[in-house]
């Protein structure tokens, strides 16, 4: 990871497209802009990981319904 120290106003160039700038630093809380192609995705963290989280819990849920759903036809219809 490179860490880097920048000022307001500054600028950080990521590969041939991308900048990033420092807009406002406000206590405790740094406001950044990124120019960037619009190909290029950019997520908040924070956000990604709330999707996953959401994704995993959806799976868990099918799994849990599909094994009711199965315990539920083996007790209606038992092997004879």
């Amino acid at each position: 990871m490179l860490v880097l120290t920048r000022k307001l106003g500054e600028k950080v160039k990521i590969g041939d497209h991308v900048y990033i700038s420092i807009l406002e630093i406000e206590s405790g809380s740094v406001k950044i802009g990124i120019d960037a192609p619009r190909e290029v995705t950019i997520l908040r963290m924070e956000l990604l990981e709330q999707v996953k989280n959401k994704n995993i819990e959806s799976v868990v849920k099918e799994v849990s319904d599909i094994a009711q759903a199965a315990a539920f036809v083996k007790h209606k219809f038992p092997k004879e």
